[in-house]
C-alpha cells in the first residue's frame, strides 16, 4: 500500500494533459511505476489491538464486574474473586474477538465495493480496479464515475465535477482540458480522458475508502437493542433493590449482599447483546456477499428483511441491459447504413455504455464494402450525453478535410437541435409510438453536413429484452409479500409492453399523471399502480419519500449518478450490477450479478438473519426474567439463596458460549416482510421466563421441604437445573410458534456448543468442581429428567399461546 513515505513529486512528463494519440502505458511500465509509487490506496490508521482489548475493561458494565471482584476480595471470598475475574476476561476476550470478526467481514465487503477505472493499457481500453492505477495512466472519466486519482484532463470538451466531498461546495465545477481533477470527486456531466498524476495517500482527497461511507443509520436496529437493554436493566435494578432492602431489614452482611447483588445485575444485564446482534449481521452480510449482494451498511439487512415495496428500475434489473438494434426508420433519401454510421460516429469507442457498444457493433456488422461508413472520418471533438440536453454530439472531419457534425439522443431532443429540416413531426411521433408498442426505445440520429444544415436522418429502435428469470422472480417476490413496482424513464407504451411480459400489471403511471404533494390521495395513487414511466431522477426520489410517509419500507434499484438521491433516500438502496461508482456509494446493497433474482436471494437471507437476531433477543430476555425473578422470589419469600454468587457467574459464562453460535443457526424464511415486533418478543420471552421460574421454584420447594436436602446440595441442584434448562430455552426461543422438533433444525455449531456446555455443567455438578457440593449421578439424572419434562410442557404452552395471540405474519 502507498503510505506517507511514497514519492510526492510527479515527473514532468506525467503532469501533462492526456492526449488522444497516446496508447497508454505498457504492462512493463506499470510494473516499474508501481514499484516506485505503490498502489492507489492508503494505509488506514488502525487502533492498537492491545489498547482496543484493554478498552473492554473500561465502562459501566466492566466497572460493576470489577467492583464485585474487589468486594469479593475484601470479604475473602476468593473462589468468587477468581470466577469473577474469569467472567471479566471472558467478556473481554469474546467481545474483542467477535468485534474483530465483524470488522474483518465489513472490511472484506468494502474491498469488493472498491471503485474501478477504465484505463488505456497496451493500446486497449481495460476495466481495472482503481487501486491498480499508477501515475501516467490514461483513464476515461464519464458521467457517474468517481474520479479514481488526481489527474490532468485532456481529450474531451468539458467535465462537470461535483467536488462537495472535498471542498464542501455544493455546486458542480466545470473542468476543461488542462484542468486538474481530484480523486473522490464525481462526474455529473461530460466525458473526458485524463492523465493520472498522483495516487494513494498523496492525492488531494487522500482516502478512496471514503467512497464507501455508511449512510446515517435510519433502522430500528439500534432502537430495538436499546429498548431490550433498558427493559432488562430496569428489571434487574428493581428486583435487586428488593433483595438489598430485604437483606438490610434482616440485618444480613451489607458487603456480602452488595457483592451478590452486583454479580446478579452483571449476569442479568445483556452486556453482549449489541455485540452478538452485530456479529449476527456481519456473518449474515458475508453470506449475502456469497449470493452476490454486497452490503455496505450492516443495519440495511434489517431494512431489507422488512421491505414491502420494491421500486425496480426497468433497465438492467427487469431487462437484460443487453441493447440490440430492433428496427430502423429513415426519412426519404436516407439509408439505414447512413443512420447507423452517423450514430456510430457519435459513440466513442472507449465508452462502456451499452447503447454505444450496440451501435458500434451494428455498424461493424452491417458495413457495406465500398461505402464510406465511419472509415475515413476523424472525431475532432465530442460532447457526451448528459441528462439535460439528452443527446451526444461529435464534430468529425471527413476524408476531404471538411468538418461535419453528428448527434444521437432522445427523438424530441434531436428535433429541438435540428428543427423540422428533412422530417415530418407527425411521422416521427408515429414511429416513436410504434417502437414503444413493440417495447423499443427510440433513438434519434441527425447530421450536419459541410453546408452547415442539420438534417434528421431517422430513428433507431433499441430493444432491451426482459431477463428470462424476471417473470418467475417477480412472482416469487409477490409470494414473499413484496410489491414490485417498475420504474423507468421510457415511454409508457414501452413500460406496459415489458410489464406484460414479466407478469406485472398494466396500471403504469406516467410522470405527468403524478399527483403533487404528500397527502392521502398521493399515497393511494402510488400504492395502487404497478409502475411508473417517463420519470425523472427527482421523481424517483419523491416516489420513495411519499411511499415511506405511508409507513412502507421501500427498496429502490438504480445504476446511474442521477439515481443516487433516490438510492440514498430509500430504506434499502440497491445498486444493480454495472452501476456507476456514484450509485454504489449511495446504495446500501450493491449487486454483482444482474437481475431481480439476486434481490430475492438477498431478501430471503436477510429474513433468516433477522429471525436469528429476534431469537437471541427472546432468549436473552427469557433468561434474565427466569433467573432474576426466581432468585428474588427465593430470597424474599423463603429467605434462601438458591445459588451462590460463584454459581451465577458460572451460569453467565456457560450461557454466553452457545448463544454466540446463534449467528450461524438455521432459520426459516418469513413468508412476509418482518419488523421488530416488541410485543411478540416480550410475550414469548415472558412466557418462557415465567414458566422457568415456576419449574425452578417447584424443584427447589420439593428438594427443600420434602427431601430436606443439604443447602449445598440444593444449590448445586438448582445450578444444574438453571444451566440445563437455560440451554433448552435456546431451542424454545429459536422456533417461535413452531414446536422445537420442526424444521429448520438447529445448526451443528449451535447444537454442538449447547450440548457440550450442558455436559460441562453436569460434570461440574456431579463431581463438585469449583468448590461446589457434589450431587452425584442419580440426582443429576433426576434434574435432567425434570428439565426435559418442563421443556416439553413449555414447548406446548408456547406454541398454543403464540398461535392464538401472536402468530408470525
Amino acid at each position: 500500500m502507498t503510505d506517507s513515505a511514497a514519492p510526492t513529486d510527479t515527473p514532468a512528463e506525467l503532469a501533462q494533459p492526456a492526449q488522444g494519440s497516446r496508447t497508454g502505458l505498457t504492462s512493463a511500465a506499470v510494473i516499474e511505476l508501481r514499484k516506485q509509487y505503490g498502489f492507489n490506496d492508503i494505509m488506514e490508521e488502525k487502533k492498537n489491538p492491545l489498547l482496543k482489548f484493554l478498552s473492554y475493561f473500561w465502562g459501566p458494565i466492566p466497572w460493576m464486574i470489577e467492583i464485585a471482584a474487589i468486594l469479593s476480595a475484601v470479604i475473602s471470598h476468593w473462589e468468587d474473586f477468581a470466577i469473577i475475574l474469569l467472567l471479566l476476561m471472558t467478556n473481554a476476550v469474546v467481545g474483542f474477538l467477535q468485534e474483530r470478526k465483524a470488522e474483518n467481514a465489513i472490511e472484506l465487503l468494502k474491498m469488493q465495493l472498491a471503485p474501478g477505472a477504465r484505463a488505456l493499457r497496451d493500446g486497449t481500453w481495460q476495466e481495472i480496479p482503481a487501486r491498480e492505477l499508477v501515475p501516467g495512466d490514461l483513464v476515461h472519466i464519464r458521467l457517474g464515475d468517481i474520479v479514481p486519482a488526481d489527474a490532468i484532463l485532456g481529450k474531451g470538451k468539458y467535465l462537470l465535477v461535483d467536488e462537495s466531498a472535498l471542498t464542501g461546495e455544493s455546486l458542480p465545477v466545470e473542468k476543461k482540458p488542462g484542468d486538474l481533477v481530484y480523486s473522490g470527486s464525481i462526474a455529473r456531466q461530460g466525458e473526458m480522458d485524463a492523465s493520472v498524476t498522483t495516487i494513494g495517500g498523496n492525492t488531494f482527497f487522500g482516502k478512496t475508502a471514503r467512497l464507501v461511507q455508511a449512510k446515517p443509520p435510519r433502522s430500528h436496529f439500534k432502537a430495538a437493542v436499546e429498548r431490550i437493554g433498558n427493559y432488562l436493566i430496569i428489571l434487574a435494578i428493581a428486583l435487586v433493590s428488593i433483595v438489598i432492602v430485604v437483606a438490610l431489614l434482616r440485618s444480613e452482611s451489607f458487603l456480602e449482599t452488595i457483592q451478590f447483588s452486583l454479580i446478579l445485575v452483571v449476569a442479568a444485564i445483556p452486556a453482549a447483546l449489541p455485540a452478538v446482534l452485530t456479529v449476527t449481521l456481519a456473518v449474515g452480510a458475508t453470506a449475502l456477499a456469497k449470493k452476490e449482494a454486497i452490503v455496505s451498511r450492516l443495519t440495511a439487512i434489517e431494512e431489507l428483511a422488512g421491505m414491502d415495496i420494491l421500486c425496480a428500475d426497468k433497465t438492467g434489473t427487469i431487462t437484460q441491459n443487453s441493447i440490440t438494434i430492433g428496427d430502423i426508420r429513415t426519412f426519404p433519401g436516407i439509408s439505414e447504413q447512413d443512420v447507423i454510421s452517423a450514430a456510430a460516429l457519435a459513440s466513442p469507442k472507449e465508452s462502456n455504455d451499452p447503447i454505444d457498444k450496440a451501435i458500434i457493433e451494428e455498424e461493424v456488422s452491417t458495413a457495406t464494402p465500398g461505402e464510406p461508413g465511419t472509415k475515413g472520418y476523424d472525431v475532432i471533438d465530442f460532447v457526451p450525453f448528459d441528462p439535460v440536453s439528452k443527446y451526444a454530439k461529435a464534430t468529425v472531419r471527413n476524408a476531404d478535410g471538411a468538418e461535419e457534425e453528428v448527434a444521437k439522443g432522445a427523438p424530441q431532443a434531436i428535433t429541438a437541435l435540428v428543427g423540422t429540416s428533412g422530417n415530418d413531426p407527425a411521422v416521427l411521433n408515429a414511429w416513436v409510438q410504434e417502437f414503444a408498442e413493440k417495447g423499443y426505445r427510440a433513438l434519434g440520429v441527425a447530421r450536419k453536413g459541410p453546408d452547415g444544415i442539420w438534417k434528421y436522418l431517422g430513428l433507431i429502435g433499441l430493444f432491451d429484452p426482459p431477463r428470462e428469470d424476471s417473470a418467475a422472480t417477480i412472482t416469487e417476490a409477490k409470494n414473499l409479500g413484496v410489491n414490485v413496482k417498475m420504474v423507468t424513464g421510457d415511454h409508457s407504451a414501452i413500460a406496459k409492453e415489458i410489464s406484460a411480459k414479466v407478469g406485472l400489471g398494466q396500471n403504469i403511471l406516467p410522470r405527468t399523471a403524478l399527483i403533487a404533494g404528500d397527502g392521502e390521495d398521493v399515497q393511494k395513487q402510488l400504492e395502487s399502480v404497478d409502475g411508473f414511466a417517463q420519470v425523472l431522477p427527482e421523481d424517483k426520489f419523491n416516489i420513495v419519500k411519499a411511499l415511506q410517509t405511508g409507513g412502507h419500507i421501500v427498496g429502490m434499484t438504480g445504476d446511474g449518478v442521477n439515481d443516487a438521491p433516490a438510492l440514498r433516500q430509500a430504506d434499502t438502496g440497491i445498486a444493480v450490477a454495472g452501476a456507476t461508482d456514484a450509485a454504489k456509494s449511495a446504495a446500501d446493497v450493491v449487486l454483482t450479478r444482474p437481475g431481480l433474482s439476486v434481490i430475492i436471494d438477498a431478501i430471503q437471507r436477510s429474513r433468516e438473519i433477522f429471525r436469528r437476531m429476534e431469537n437471541y433477543a427472546v432468549y436473552r430476555i427469557a433468561e434474565t426474567v427466569r433467573v432474576l425473578i426466581f432468585l428474588t422470589l427465593c430470597i424474599v419469600v423463603l429467605n434462601f439463596y438458591p445459588v451462590t454468587a460463584f454459581m451465577i457467574v458460572m451460569l453467565a459464562i456457560l450461557n454466553d458460549l452457545p448463544i454466540m453460535m446463534i449467528a450461524f443457526d438455521n432459520a426459516p424464511v418469513a413468508p412476509n416482510p418482518v419488523r421488530w415486533q416488541m410485543n411478540r418478543i416480550m410475550t414469548l420471552a415472558t412466557i418462557l421466563g415465567i414458566f422457568g421460574v415456576v419449574s425452578s421454584f417447584t424443584l427447589l420447594w420439593v428438594a427443600r421441604e420434602y427431601f430436606h436436602l443439604d443447602t449445598g446440595v440444593i444449590q448445586t441442584l438448582i445450578f444444574l437445573k438453571l444451566a440445563v434448562a437455560g440451554h433448552m430455552t435456546i431451542y424454545l426461543a429459536r422456533t417461535g410458534q413452531q414446536h422445537f422438533w420442526e424444521r429448520p433444525f438447529p445448526s451443528l455449531a449451535l447444537f454442538g456448543t449447547a450440548e457440550l456446555t450442558q455436559v460441562g455443567a453436569t460434570l461440574i455438578a456431579i463431581y463438585g468442581i469449583f468448590v461446589m457440593t457434589p450431587i452425584g449421578w442419580s440426582l443429576a439424572l433426576i434434574v435432567w429428567g425434570y428439565a426435559l419434562v418442563a421443556f416439553l410442557i413449555s414447548d406446548q404452552i408456547k406454541v398454543w399461546l403464540f398461535r392464538k395471540i401472536h402468530p408470525y405474519s
